[in-house]
């Protein structure tokens, strides 16, 4: 019993091999053997076979841009490499269906950042390469270089991205540390603001309160001086009436 083959590369069946120096060894018999035998054509439309050196090199080509998969079921090694059948026009409408029906299976993001997409599309493009390479080792190998520069290009903005995912966190953090700290000084602001109106209060209530004795006070005052006038004048009254009349017989 095999893994289910969930990758869009095409693979050939699983080979299984006892042990892994095995796997090892039935890698090295898939180097040419056997020299094409003089006078036979290259060609493929007469229905002839390609060379052996040309076939083993597009195996190695793709063994090498694609490595075989292995994997360890009870206690046995497997293992399953990348099939060199070449791809037809049928085969690339499959490829493309699976996709948008992979794409859809696993709820990828149409937009954004998304791994199920990018891994999808990368499963795809190896795909490609792969169909590419058994026609053209040339063209697949310099679509290989173009797949490894847009994958140092996207784990440079990855690295990026996580660099500024990181630094925002850091500033949030900060300024949540700072909004906390003003929050308080707010709080220390608030209360010595209450503390001052408190005692803003206190004294108004004091000046109220001397103000009002004050005017008591003066009222009183003004009272007994009026009082003291009033009664300064009936003396003044009484002695100027007596003067008058020790005067006035003196004449006589």
């Amino acid at each position: 019993m095999t893994p289910t083959n969930t990758s869009l590369v095409k693979y050939d069946n699983p080979k299984l091999v006892s042990r892994s120096t095995d796997a090892k060894a039935q890698r090295k018999q898939k180097s040419p053997q056997q020299s094409p035998a003089p006078g036979v054509p290259g060609g493929t439309r007469d229905g002839k076979l390609p060379p052996l050196e040309v076939k083993s090199q597009a195996e190695d080509i793709l063994n090498a841009i694609l490595p075989p998969r292995e994997w360890t079921e009870s206690g046995q090694l497997w293992v399953q490499q990348v099939s060199s059948t070449p791809a037809t026009r049928l085969d690339v409408v499959n490829l493309q269906e699976q996709l948008d029906i992979r794409l859809q299976q696993r709820q990828a993001r149409e937009t954004g950042i998304c791994p199920v997409r990018r891994e999808l599309y990368s499963q795809c493009f190896d795909e490609l390469i792969r169909q590419v390479t058994i026609s053209c080792a040339e063209r697949g190998l310099l679509l290989l270089r173009v797949r490894d520069e847009i994958r140092m290009t996207i784990a440079a903005y990855q690295t990026l991205y996580e660099s500024s995912v990181a630094f925002g966190m850091r500033k949030a953090l900060q300024a949540e540390q700072g909004k906390t700290d003003m929050q308080k000084k707010i709080e220390e602001l608030e209360e010595e603001k209450k503390d001052l109106e408190r005692q803003v209060n206190e004294l108004k209530a004091k000046c109220d309160a001397i103000e009002k004795r004050e005017a008591e006070r003066r009222v009183v005052e003004e009272k007994k001086h009026a009082e003291e006038i009033q009664f300064l004048k009936r003396t003044n009254q009484q002695l100027k009436t007596q003067l008058e009349g020790i005067i006035q017989p003196s004449k006589k």
